[in-house]
């Protein structure tokens, strides 16, 4: 009788391998940087030396690899994930929803939102109504992607005045994270945001002298303009929480902040 088919594990040296190109270092450069020898870390990567668990941590750290996928490296090696992963709602996250729960509220009247590692809508204030009360009903429909939502036909981008210019900043960051975390889901969202935007990425040119690319949108309250910032949670060592970020929108001009304010009352005013 035949043995059952079973998945193979990558092992750990092609992964390191993939990991240090999409870095583009050195198997120097990533020794030095591990504070372990070129010769050690051949070893490892050609499969003549198996890795401790704190070693498979040390260059997952020299590397900058997220923790997901540190989680992987490990199961690689044959250990066991070191990062666990739990839902939103579970009881040993209050804090974290509490956290979060405070920071849109307190950034009103302006834009707040928490999305996942893949843009996926968490968390909103009531400012975000604002900016989305065009978008096509079924663009809301959870799970909601934020950047579908912004650069779609059908979303946000028939009211962005500066479209191409924030489009090709959306694009960039999205590239940036899609090399870094090596998801294939982001390099797909990233393909069909593309296509969204006129004749594909632009390479806008930015004004001059100016300080970063703005959110420049026409809405029912009048013509808004925004700079905007991301959160993260900094000494995250569990899966959701490390992969969480709060987008906020901040006025980039007077006429923005006194549309926002009429238009988002104090909560219970």
């Amino acid at each position: 009788m035949p043995a059952p088919l079973t998945a193979a594990r990558p092992d750990i040296g092609p992964l390191l391998r993939q990991w240090r190109a999409r870095r583009r270092l050195s198997q120097l450069d990533l020794a030095l940087e591990a504070g372990i020898s070129a010769r050690h870390l051949s070893f490892i990567e050609t499969g003549r030396a198996r890795p401790s668990a704190d070693m498979v941590d040390r260059l997952s750290e020299a590397l900058g690899v997220p923790l997901r996928e540190r989680n992987s490296l490990l199961l690689a090696a044959g250990f066991a994930p070191a990062y666990p992963e739990r839902d939103l709602d579970e009881d040993a996250m209050a804090p974290v929803r509490e956290a979060i729960e405070r920071l849109l509220a307190a950034h009103e009247p302006y834009p707040a939102l928490v999305v996942d590692r893949q843009w996926e809508l968490m968390a909103a204030n009531r400012a975000v109504a604002v900016l989305t009360a065009a978008a096509a009903p079924a663009l809301l429909e959870p799970p909601v992607n934020v950047l579908r939502l912004s650069l779609h036909p059908e979303g946000l981008a028939p009211r962005i005045i500066n479209l191409a210019q924030w489009g090709e900043h959306i694009l960039a960051r999205l590239r940036r994270q899609a090399i870094a975390t090596g998801d294939p889901a982001l390099f797909a969202l990233h393909d069909e945001l593309s296509s969204y935007l006129p004749g594909g990425p632009s390479h806008a040119d930015h004004d001059a002298g100016m300080i970063a690319v703005p959110l420049r949108i026409d809405t029912d309250i009048g013509q808004l303009s925004f700079l905007s910032t991301a959160t993260h949670f900094g000494t995250a060592t569990e899966l959701t929480l490390a992969e969480l970020a709060i987008e906020a929108f901040h006025p980039a001009d007077t006429a923005t902040a006194q549309y926002m304010a009429a238009a988002v009352p104090p909560a219970g005013g």
